[in-house]
């Protein structure tokens, strides 16, 4: 099945490559600003090869790899463009210039990715879906993770960055003692209240208000309390990262894996040194095929 133009639509729908035998897991990975999910599950899938010279789809008869492509939007870093991205982003310099020209892409793209994740649980149970992605794609699927209701059965996401990153380092207090929420602050001398608080809550649940932020911007109202649902937070995490990453710097992934590490997943970290903006290959490819294998029970 491959990436096709949906009828009365300006959207491919996902190219997709079925399992080769019994169909046992389900892969959602998100391709990078500008690209496709044709074309980068195409290269993946070919020049994605661990030591022993296999591709994944060997490794992994029995999972299903869907790639989907992100929509058509206008973009604020080249004037009167459109691009293929999940969110618009306003400064490749600043991932977190601008933070609100992001927020209709994330809920837009979310509700896509979320579609998909049900949809493949019809098929598998939610406990064998892998998510993930590359760059850009991989900060969408890391906020799809925050906001799941369920835990996957992993997560895998390669020269990424956590969206809104400095506004979630202020919630869990991680740099000091003011907490932002958009454009909003709010400092221990204006509120203490709302802040003693929300340091409680951190404290009691850290994940808690790293959801809510995320919930507030897909305005999901009528949402069960945050310590009545469930969570992703069982899901094991995989973030690998070039040191000589030169489009996403290295101190974005850095940043990611020490605040998902903070509110409690499990996250296996690798740096590859020498390595630009890419998967390494054999290296990190064996790293995620070793993750999945051993964490996810693949």
């Amino acid at each position: 099945m491959g990436s096709e133009i949906t009828p009365g639509t300006s959207r491919s729908s996902p190219f997709i490559v079925e399992p080769t035998s019994n169909h046992t897991h389900s892969f959602i990975l998100l391709h990078g600003l500008g690209s496709n999910g044709r074309k980068f599950g195409e290269e993946l899938l070919e020049t994605g090869v661990i030591s022993g010279g296999k591709k994944l789809t060997e490794v992994f008869p029995g999972a299903r790899f869907i790639f989907p492509t992100a929509k058509r939007r206008k973009s604020s870093m080249i004037r009167h463009a459109k691009l293929i991205q999940w969110f618009d982003i306003a400064s490749l310099d600043d991932l977190f210039f601008k933070p609100h020209t992001q927020t209709r892409g994330l809920v837009e793209s979310h509700g896509e990715i979320t579609h998909l994740i049900k949809d493949e649980c019809q098929k598998v149970s939610h406990q064998n879906v892998i998510l993930g992605g590359l760059s850009h794609g991989c900060a969408m699927a890391l906020f799809c993770l925050f906001t799941s209701w369920f835990p996957l059965g992993g997560f895998v996401g390669m020269s990424g960055w956590l969206p809104f990153q400095p506004d979630i380092d202020s919630l869990i207090g991680s740099e000091g003692d003011t907490f932002v929420f958009g454009n909003d602050a709010k400092s221990i001398d204006e509120d203490p209240f709302f802040l003693t608080e929300v340091y409680a809550q951190a404290e009691e649940n850290p994940i808690a208000p790293v959801i809510e932020f995320y919930d507030d911007l897909l305005d999901s109202s009528g949402i069960p309390d945050i310590n009545s649902r469930g969570t992703s937070l069982s899901t094991p995490v995989f973030l690998g990262h070039g040191a000589a990453d030169e489009k996403i710097g290295l101190s974005n992934g850095e940043a990611a894996q020490r605040i998902l590490k903070s509110v409690g997943f499990d996250v296996s970290w690798k740096v590859y040194q020498r390595q630009g903006h890419w998967y390494k290959i054999p290296d990190e490819i064996d790293d995620i095929v070793n993750f999945l294998q051993g964490k996810c029970g693949m």
